[in-house]
């Protein structure tokens, strides 16, 4: 039987500078409006909005006084990001919604997109406690143990982790699992799709046989997912992958090729055009960065069988993903490399978690997480030189177009791998 070969969705540069060119236009709209928002807080000195805590921690002044004082991360209502500090004895408003008042003279428009700091006030706590609030209440409830509460407060409804549990998943090479994406947002289709298949296959074979069940289930399921992406206040990561998702249904139905760089390209392109904010979002880099090493890595072991493939992919995104790792956060421990096995048994953990949370078992794997928690990684600061990681996304690039940089790829970030390896054994 003769096997029907997906197309490509731009067949030649020209179809490719049509798109891009749009993108920019979208780009320069989102832009102005952007600016627009950014006006309206400097119609008076100071600005008030409703904001959700996405995260709040102790610092020391760093005068020698050894007096301390709470930083918040704040996201307003109106879609904006920024940084404000208030007393230590500020109580403990994460996940909670506020109202503040903060200085805006010091603001310039390209910190208002990257996210911003401001000298402000906390008027009130608002009195009802959001649908989001509430879960985080009763996850609390059922993990007496705040750092497994905080744990599955990330992985369900993309809370931010105090700092303390952030560095302790990073030094074990796992914080990225708990950043909600594409295999996040696959999970949660596949469970959406087998809860409506078998209910819409009985009223397709009885009513209406001529309708086509997978589109009509994903017309079904990708509100219910867009839902959720609202709920959780829209992560980079996650609205990347969202985005691929419909992008990827679009080319399926329509007999184009779907795991490509093309896709990669228009789903970048888009996101950038449609929220220029993502061009300063650190998840934003990782997700598309980790996408991006899939993606290369199909291309380049395409002969593999399926096997080999499954066996060596969590290898190579580890390796291309390290030097990301050690320049943005620095974080490295011995226990680091096994991440490669742990984000093998999340696979199963992901989808089994969420149902035991739903029958009332959310408790059971308390045990292995609190062992994890508490394991002392010895973890040491390292800082990758600059160079070294922009040489390592220079060279990915390069190895796109060019097969034969592979070997030089690999002895690259193996190098980074055992670089922090003897940087953290030797301190």
């Amino acid at each position: 039987m003769l096997k029907i070969e997906r197309v490509r969705l731009f067949s030649n540069s020209k179809e490719y500078l049509q798109f891009f060119i749009l993108s920019f236009l979208f780009f320069c709209l989102s832009l102005l409006y952007e600016y627009y928002n950014y006006t309206k807080l400097h119609e008076f000195d100071t600005y008030i909005t409703d904001a959700v805590v996405l995260r709040q921690y102790t610092k020391t002044k760093a005068d020698g006084s050894k007096r301390s004082y709470q930083v918040l991360k704040l996201k307003s209502d109106e879609g904006f990001s920024f940084y404000t500090i208030a007393s230590h004895k500020t109580p403990n408003y994460r996940a909670k919604k506020i109202t503040i008042e903060f200085y805006t003279d010091k603001i310039s428009f390209l910190a208002y997109l990257k996210g911003f700091f401001a000298y402000g006030k906390i008027l009130s706590e608002q009195t009802t406690t959001p649908l989001r609030a509430e879960i985080a209440q009763k996850l609390e409830k059922i993990h007496p143990n705040s750092s497994i509460a905080a744990l599955y407060k990330a992985l369900f409804l993309a809370l931010p982790m105090p700092n303390e549990l952030q560095q302790h998943l990073s030094a074990l090479g796992v914080s990225h699992l708990l950043a909600l994406s594409g295999f996040h947002l696959s999970v949660l289709f596949g469970i959406l799709f087998y809860l409506f298949k078998y209910p819409y296959s009985y009223l397709q074979q009885n009513y209406f046989p001529y309708r086509n069940r997978q589109r009509d289930l994903f017309f079904l399921i990708a509100p219910l997912l867009a839902l959720y992406l609202y709920f959780v206040s829209s992560p980079p990561s996650l609205l990347r992958a969202y985005v691929m998702f419909l992008i990827i249904f679009y080319l399926y139905d329509r007999g184009v090729a779907l795991f490509s760089m093309q896709t990669l390209f228009i789903v970048i392109l888009l996101l950038i055009a449609l929220s220029p904010k993502m061009l300063f979002s650190i998840g934003f880099l990782l997700s598309v960065s980790g996408v991006f090493y899939i993606f290369l890595f199909l291309k380049l072991f395409a002969h593999l069988n399926k096997r080999w493939q499954f066996v060596l992919l969590p290898l190579w995104v580890y390796l291309m993903m390290l030097p990301f790792s050690l320049y943005l956060f620095g974080n490295f421990s011995l226990y680091h490399p096994l991440s490669i096995l742990l984000t093998a048994l999340f696979s199963i953990f992901y989808p089994l978690s969420l149902l035991i949370h739903i029958v009332g078992f959310g408790d059971i794997f308390d045990g292995v997480l609190e062992f994890l928690l508490t394991l002392d990684t010895h973890a040491l600061k390292i800082d990758l030189p600059r160079e070294w990681f922009y040489a390592h996304i220079a060279l990915s690039l390069a190895t796109l177009y060019k097969k034969k940089l592979l070997l030089l790829l690999l002895f690259e970030a193996l190098s980074a791998s055992v670089y922090a390896i003897y940087y953290v054994t030797e301190f």
